[in-house]
């Protein structure tokens, strides 16, 4: 693949209210000693009731500009990731780009679950190298405690709230998108989905009393096709790239459970010291935990320009997806 697109900015937005496992403690039978064995996490942003996910996306979003050294006249294209956006519709996007001031820029949804930051960053790569869009807004965001059934122990612990958000350019010096890859497996959206509220169980008190709109996992089956599913994308992202695993300064999985992020690098025989793990301080953000992660990678100084890095990730869908950039 031609690096004619780079990422030049970065930023990320989580709430201010943190919810500990000691908190989850008092609300469900749980411990933390029970969460932190089975998914690494100790605690998750919790966004205030009646917040809109637009809010956290634009704080992202200008920040990523920030950094970039842009402003947000400056964007032709905001591609935002979500499953829990403001509305049904219209698309999360369209009020973050009012919300930013970046009227001229094209802006929409995409809804891939916790690939959606990754499908939306391939989407707009190939959209620019058409030629209609020099500078982008990718946003991968989420109020999953929306969806969250506060009683069911085994879903509650696990989620965040979050938003993160690169802007994407003209590459410079081979730096920027090397390889990707997308993949859906349509067969097991029985294994993780929200049913209601959409047109086959609409809102409704029925719905609502049944519990529809909640988060539903079966989570033993969704493990095992996480790991397989991010090696196989990886993988591929890799090919493409035409780079080995062990050339990657940093390896950023999607944050959704320490046990996970492990069997995949395990798989790959690749160094946890290079793998960045920030699952335990923000839980599983879905479509927000890689550019999270990559925003945090960034400012830390662990990634440097010209660095190589690897993403992967995998959601409800099911769908997987991996990048490896230059930066």
């Amino acid at each position: 693949m031609d690096p004619n697109v780079m990422i030049l900015g970065s930023g990320h937005a989580v709430p201010e209210r943190i919810l500990s496992n000691s908190d989850l403690e008092v609300m469900v039978k749980t411990s933390d000693q029970w969460i932190v064995e089975r998914t690494g996490i100790r605690q998750r942003h919790i966004a205030a009731p009646g917040a809109a996910l637009s809010d956290l996306a634009a704080s992202a979003a200008m920040a990523a500009l920030d950094n970039a050294g842009l402003n947000p006249a400056d964007i032709d294209l905001i591609i935002l990731g979500t499953v829990s956006g403001d509305m049904k519709f219209p698309a999360t996007a369209c009020f973050v780009q009012e919300k930013i001031g970046a009227h001229g820029a094209v802006a929409f949804d995409i809804s891939a679950a916790c690939s959606g930051f990754l499908y939306s960053l391939q989407v707009a790569a190939a959209m620019m190298q058409g030629g209609n869009y020099r500078h982008a807004l990718v946003i991968g965001g989420e109020i999953l405690s929306a969806l969250v059934d506060w009683k069911d122990r085994d879903t509650c612990v696990l989620f965040g709230d979050g938003a993160g958000a690169v802007v994407l350019g003209p590459s410079q010096q081979g730096r920027g998108l090397l390889g990707a890859c997308m993949a859906t497996d349509g067969r097991h959206t029985q294994l993780l989905h929200s049913p209601g509220g959409g047109s086959l169980h609409p809102p409704s008190a029925a719905s609502l009393a049944a519990g529809l709109h909640f988060i539903r996992m079966e989570g033993r089956e969704v493990f095992r096709h996480a790991v397989l599913s991010m090696e196989q994308a990886l993988q591929k992202a890799l090919l493409q790239a035409g780079v080995e695993v062990q050339a990657l300064d940093l390896l950023i999985p999607h944050q959704a459970n320490l046990r996970i992020i492990e069997a995949v690098g395990k798989r790959f025989d690749f160094p946890a010291e290079r793998t960045l793990v920030n699952v335990d301080r923000f839980g599983n953000t879905s479509a927000a935990s890689i550019p999270i992660a990559l925003d945090e990678a960034r400012r830390s100084g662990r990634l440097q320009p010209g660095d190589l890095v690897g993403l992967v990730t995998f959601g409800a869908g099911f769908t997987a997806a991996a990048a490896v950039l230059r930066i």
